[in-house]
């Protein structure tokens, strides 16, 4: 259910063009608050109400809410909610002071760290993680429930007690094993079962490892454009990220020059570079190895998607190349299965998978037995690969109806070639199209696209929509594209519409 004032800010959203979410919000409510639009003392919606409204994550609104605040827009009062001031700052001079807080003042909100307040305005996480178009989401609708309840049911009637307790440091030992085997053969990842860290997703992961083996002020490198997440965590951990730029055979590898300091961490996504899908040539694997071992660094292979590669076989994975390679290994399970499972691994080179095992222990708690016991039986009983067999072939038939389609109405030139893998592509946009703004827009009629500018850290951005392909059937694809297609189309000049073979 939409308010009036809801939709007054969604319109005022639509019209900003900052590159994160949590800034465009600031910006729409801080204009319409200038404007008049929102008359001072006016009551603002509920923090979560209002993010329910604009299909933004609670977090963003908050952000935005304590910025204004922050800047003399809007006050909040206990019990009251939180209102437009009186007088706004424009309206009266800057106080040298606070007054002094007496014993029926309210209390104050809390202040955020200047990191926590940079990590919400770079978010990336929405409210909404499911619908036509969103990026890097399987379509949980084909996942087996009825094979995965009956194996969970069996295990249950003679679960071990220690499964009902903290796992031991780096999970259980039969899901450990069984990742042992499938990665051998379909990664030529080379490792023993005590090499295995299971965790809580990939975030959890990177975290404790930028937290193991980084000091603040350390360097990584990532890659240029590159996933917002491995951006984010490294930085609230203090480490410095330096963007290195990515071409047709993956991440560059920049000469040494006088003054060189060589990266503590390189992170990559060498089978499908995310999100462009270029994959990383074996002459470039074998030189980023080779610099990583004489320096000293740690490379962060985050393999997220490699079963799903539609016309070929992928290279085998970084951490194969060489024995003792220095490379960590991470995969997961939420691209195959279900992201709601929030099962992810690394493979941990051995002179660190004890202590690094350990410490995962210690600062996070290993658990979800019977989900790692479960995904061990499904593993080893083959499901797994016949379940990614088959979706194989479902999100092979859907890329090419959204190829297809895309061809039709806007013409080939839109289409990024690079990727044949994975659950998105690349909807390639001129230069003068404001990718942010058309994917807010789109996110308003309830397509979820992620705007390409918006994985850069430098001002030289390619401009594009990412469009995840899987959650949309085949025979939908067209008529789900159409709101893509005539914003887009109402974006374009004449000549660009005549380009692109005139749409329909």
């Amino acid at each position: 259910m939409h308010s009036l004032l809801g939709d007054l800010v969604a319109w005022h959203l639509s019209q900003q063009t900052a590159t994160t979410l949590g800034k465009r919000l600031y910006d729409a409510l801080q204009q319409a608050i200038g404007q008049g639009d929102i008359a001072t003392g006016t009551r603002l919606p509920a923090s979560r109400d209002l993010a329910c409204e604009l299909h933004v994550s609670r977090n963003t609104v908050l952000w935005a809410y304590e910025q204004l605040q922050a800047e003399g827009y809007v006050e909040t009062r206990t019990g009251s909610g939180t209102f437009v001031c009186r007088q706004l700052p424009e309206s009266h001079p800057l106080r040298d002071s606070l007054p002094e807080a007496g014993p029926d003042a309210p209390f104050p909100m809390a202040s955020l760290s200047r990191r926590g307040s940079q990590l919400l305005a770079q978010g990336g996480a929405g409210a909404r993680q499911w619908g036509a178009f969103m990026p890097g989401v399987p379509d949980v609708s084909h996942f087996p429930r009825d094979i995965w309840r009956k194996i969970t049911r069996r295990l249950s009637h003679r679960l071990p007690l220690a499964a009902l307790s903290y796992t031991a440091p780096g999970g259980y030992g039969p899901l450990q094993q069984a990742l042992v085997d499938h990665l051998r053969i379909v990664r030529s990842v080379q490792c023993s079962a005590d090499q295995i860290l299971i965790g809580a997703g990939i975030h959890q992961i990177l975290d404790l490892l930028a937290k193991m083996l980084c000091d603040p002020g350390d360097r990584a490198w990532i890659e240029e454009p590159g996933y917002w997440g491995i951006r984010n965590v490294l930085t609230i951990n203090g480490v410095d990220v330096e963007p290195v730029a990515v071409d047709d055979e993956g991440m560059t590898l920049p000469e040494p020059g006088e003054g060189f300091c060589p990266p503590r961490l390189i992170c990559v996504t060498p089978s499908h570079q995310y999100p462009l899908g270029t994959v990383m040539s074996m002459q470039r694997r074998k030189g980023l190895v080779a610099r990583a071992r004489a320096w000293g660094s740690v490379i962060i292979e985050d393999d997220y998607d490699s079963e799903f590669r539609f016309y070929e076989q992928p290279i085998p994975a970084l951490q194969g190349l060489c024995d003792d390679a220095p490379v960590i290994y991470l995969g997961t399970f939420s691209k195959t299965l279900y992201p709601g499972l929030r099962i992810s691994y690394a493979v941990l080179p051995r002179a660190l998978a004890g202590r690094i095992k350990m410490a995962h222990s210690e600062l996070y708690r290993g658990g979800n037995g019977l989900a790692q016991l479960t995904l061990a039986e499904f593993i080893r009983e083959g499901h797994y690969a016949a379940h990614v067999r088959r979706m194989r072939q479902l999100y092979r038939k859907r890329r090419e109806a959204l190829v297809a389609v895309i061809e039709r109405t806007l013409g080939p030139e839109y289409v990024e070639r690079q990727s044949h893998a994975g659950l998105h592509l690349i909807l390639a946009l001129p230069q003068s199209i404001d990718d942010v703004a058309l994917s807010a827009e789109l996110e308003q009629c309830g397509i979820l696209t992620r705007p390409l500018s918006g994985y850069y850290m430098g001002t030289a951005r390619r401009h594009g929509l990412l469009l995840g392909y899987a959650c949309v059937d085949a025979g939908e694809m067209a008529q789900t594209f159409m709101p893509v297609a005539e914003r887009l189309a109402a974006r374009l000049s004449p000549g660009q519409v005549s380009a692109a073979g005139g749409g329909s």
